[in-house]
């Protein structure tokens, strides 16, 4: 990688931008949305719908943790008053999950030399980097669960709930699907009494 001749202060604020965004995501991130001028109280009952793509093998990780993130969303959509119905649901609900790899950015240390002296009333001196301050690009897998409710009658997406974080060889995959699915329905906003 070369070392950068010139920087444009945009350039730079672009890339501190990215270098503290990147830093905030290394925990499970959790975010909804829901359709405008949908009222998620009129859905009561629910099933799952299984996705045109089920069969695929690019669906491995859904095979693996499928039969989790059923069960879990199952015991989340209860607490908040839904009735599972397969035959006459009001609404249906699919997951998808996804690893992608990522570009980090972070810059290394920049190491300066220099000397001072001084006297009464007079202070100087200078510094000079010597090494260090590059860009450094890094690649990392950022893993994602989505779950989406759609109306029965017009197909439309209702409501999207989706969680994300970064992936590594200290995973326990468990685990983060639990929190992952736990937090996606925190964000749905409806409860049923």
């Amino acid at each position: 990688m070369k070392p950068f001749a010139k920087v444009s202060f945009e350039n730079l604020l672009f890339l501190l931008m990215i270098i503290v965004l990147s830093a905030c995501s290394a925990g499970l991130q959790s975010y909804s949305h829901k359709a405008k001028g949908v009222d998620l109280k009129k859905y009561k009952t629910y099933a799952w719908a299984k996705p045109n793509d089920a069969d695929s093998d690019n669906r491995k990780d859904d095979k693996v943790y499928g039969g989790l993130i059923l069960q879990l969303s199952n015991e989340e959509l209860q607490k908040k008053g839904f009735i599972l119905d397969t035959e006459h649901p009001d609404a249906v609900f699919i997951f998808d999950t996804h690893i992608e790899d990522r570009i980090v950015y972070t810059q290394t240390p920049q190491v300066s030399v220099g000397f001072g002296f001084g006297g009464p009333g007079y202070y100087g001196g200078f510094a000079a980097p010597v090494a260090g301050g590059d860009i450094v690009q890094n690649v990392t897998q950022q893993g994602m669960l989505y779950i989406e409710m759609y109306d029965t009658q017009t197909k439309k997406l209702l409501w999207r709930g989706w969680a994300q974080k970064e992936i590594t060889y200290k995973n326990d995959i468990e685990t983060d699907i639990r929190t992952a699915v736990k937090h996606i329905f925190i964000r749905m906003p409806v409860k049923h009494k």
